[in-house]
This record gives C-alpha cells, sequence and structure tokens, in this order.
C-alpha cells in the first residue's frame, strides 16, 4: 500500500509503504490490514503533535516470528521473536520533525496473536496498539526511565482512547515492569 493524497486533499498523517509478507494476517484480522494501518499510524502521529501536513514516510510490514527473531538477532542482539520492531532514520526527540522517511516498522504475527490470546484482548485492538507503540518510538518517544514511561505510556492511552481501544495496561499487574527496560519493543 502507498499512501499518498490527491492533488489539493489535506494530508491527515504520514504516508505509508505496507508490505505483508505474511499470509496468516489476513485470517488474524477482522478488517483489512491497510484500514488498521493508516487509522493507528495517523492517530499516533497526530497524538504526538506531528502535523498533518509534515511530509514524511513510515514503511510496515506485517512478518512472521522467523523474520522478526532474525531482525532482532542482528540488530538487538536478542535472538527470539518480538511482537514489534521499531527502526527510526535518525534519532529524534519527542517534537522534533522528521524527514522525508520517518522509519520501518516490522510486526509478528505468531507472536502478536498469542500475546492477544494470553491477555484477552482482540488482536485488532492489539495489533493497533502495537502500531501506536511503534509509532511513538520512531518519533522519539522511549520507556527508559520511569518518567519516559509513564509520559509515553499515558499518551498510548489518550491515542488509543481515541479509536476507541480501553486502556491496554489497566488490567496488567506488571504494567510498569513492562515498561521498564526490559520492554520487548
Amino acid at each position: 500500500m502507498s499512501e499518498g493524497r490527491s492533488p489539493g486533499a489535506a494530508r491527515t498523517g504520514p504516508r505509508i509503504l505496507l508490505s505483508v509478507e505474511d499470509d496468516g494476517w489476513a485470517a488474524l484480522l477482522s478488517r483489512p490490514a491497510e484500514d488498521m494501518v493508516r487509522e493507528a499510524v495517523f492517530a499516533a502521529a497526530g497524538g504526538a503533535g506531528l502535523a498533518p501536513d509534515v511530509e514524511t514516510e513510515v514503511s510496515v510490514t506485517l512478518s512472521d516470528d522467523e523474520d522478526v527473531r532474525a531482525l532482532n538477532a542482528e540488530w538487538r542482539g536478542k535472538d527470539k521473536p518480538t511482537n514489534i520492531l521499531s527502526f527510526p532514520m535518525m534519532p529524534l526527540q519527542p517534537g522534533d520533525r522528521p524527514g522525508p522517511m520517518l522509519g520501518d516498522l516490522i510486526l509478528a504475527r505468531q507472536t502478536l496473536a498469542r500475546e492477544a490470546a494470553d491477555e484477552g484482548k482482540a488482536p485488532d485492538d492489539h495489533f493497533r496498539h502495537l502500531l501506536v507503540h511503534g509509532v511513538l518510538h520512531l518519533l522519539g518517544h522511549d520507556h527508559e526511565t520511569d518518567r519516559d514511561a509513564e509520559a509515553m505510556e499515558a499518551l498510548e492511552i489518550g491515542i488509543l482512547a481515541g479509536l476507541g481501544i480501553a486502556d491496554p495496561y489497566a488490567d496488567a499487574p506488571d504494567a510498569p515492569e513492562r515498561h521498564s527496560g526490559r520492554d520487548p519493543w
């Protein structure tokens, strides 16, 4: 999917390049991935304060555990799959204006499905949550310190509420640990 704008139309978010590299995504999600990716990326960008007319691009790859495991091992030294990997094109601080390419997001279908089932979440909601989380990382948000984690989590919760998704941390007794630097995101 290449997301652009028609002549004269106002941009509502970053241009999105979507690649689906695992056929199982269509069966996992209840709606077209393209629609949910657009919703989540635009909501995250807007919620983080990115002006709608900023010309930037984000690449989203819907992959599988095997490919994400290999990338996680190569780039993070962790030889296991994770739900999403975020690769910013350049390091940003929250509020910085991105360049023409914001970065890449790669999601692992099996890990996402397993987490959604284990946590009693709808796969669609977990998918959009991970996309929001990943876009926030691309825009410079992080959770390395407790203060940063609290700010990022509050931003996520607000963005997700706008998408009709309940607070994903409300019933998670380990939520503070999830954002203590040990987070797989």
